[in-house]
């Protein structure tokens, strides 16, 4: 008998690991192919960003009915985009719900972010994030919000206030640190105003393959004038960096998350701020496209 050779994606469960899906467009839901996602492949999270809609928008009739409806209407681009965004945030959701429950709210998040336009801007990031919430209104929804200066701060915020956070743009383990601090000191209020701390979730979305973009053409630079003993010596960091700099990352939240300070939380229910690996498609061409 032919041996039954599992889903790849499914078997990443056996390791502890959830796939999520970093693309969203509205016939993925209507066609019913994220549910089959969900069954046949393990799918546990969906993610968007601005860029993303903006291919599912323009890249297909999906929206064609809507944006006639809505052209109709006194809106701005913006307003229009967010109308669309919304709309297929929600019901993703409602497709992810089941996981949501079967997980323990662990995994089933559909993540969607503020707008670029307030990367800068912590109160305006507090106050989008804010909306986003309301508007959409789904318990496994995650607002997306940059690690950046002004978004550290406003996660900290939103996690004390009860909104689930996925931190986007990730480089460093430097900030990344910082980011896990803001999430259990925003966990810590939480808690003491009263709420659930096992009703809040949060991801820490750490860049992996553009770590090798960046530091690949440093090294790549160097070659041209480095002596025979560094250029071996450079040669060897080629396609290497992205990966140390992720378990280094994943190595820090070990260390963040456990200890009488965590662990106080985690009585109550909470659960930690996981790390999910963005960025994991390989830049380079001469790399293997799951490096």
């Amino acid at each position: 008998m032919e041996a039954t050779v599992m889903n790849p994606l499914v078997k990443l469960g056996e390791f502890g690991q959830s796939p999520w899906l970093d693309y969203i467009r509205r016939s993925l839901v209507t066609s019913g192919e994220l549910e089959q996602m969900v069954k046949e492949d393990g799918l546990k999270g969906v993610t968007s960003n601005p860029a993303i809609f903006e291919k599912a928008i323009t890249g297909s009739t999906d929206y064609a009915e809507w944006l006639e409806e809505l052209s109709s209407q006194d809106f701005s681009p913006t307003e229009v985009y967010e109308r669309l965004a919304v709309r297929d945030i929600q019901a993703a959701a409602d497709v992810m719900k089941s996981v949501y429950e079967v997980t323990h709210r662990r995994d089933g998040y559909v993540s969607l972010e503020v707008s670029p336009y307030l990367a800068d801007d912590t109160e305006g990031t507090i106050d989008e994030a804010r909306r986003l919430w309301g508007t959409v209104s789904r318990e496994n929804l995650m607002i997306k919000v940059p690690g950046i200066e002004a978004g550290i701060p406003a996660i900290e915020k939103l996690i004390g206030e009860g909104v689930n956070v996925n931190v986007t743009l990730l480089f460093s383990r430097s900030t990344y640190e910082r980011v896990a601090e803001a999430y259990i000191a925003g966990m810590e209020k939480w808690a003491a105003a009263g709420g659930e701390p096992s009703n809040v979730a949060s991801v820490a979305s750490f860049f992996v393959s553009r770590i090798d973009g960046a530091i690949d053409a440093v090294v790549s630079d160097r070659l041209e004038t480095a002596g025979e003993e560094e250029q071996e010596l450079l040669r060897s960091l080629l396609g290497k960096v992205a990966i140390a700099n992720a378990k280094l990352s994943y190595r820090s939240y070990q260390r963040i998350f456990r200890g009488k300070r965590w662990e106080a939380l985690r009585s109550q229910g909470a659960q930690t701020q996981r790390l999910l690996w963005a960025s994991t498609g390989t830049k380079n061409p001469d790399y293997s496209d799951v490096l």
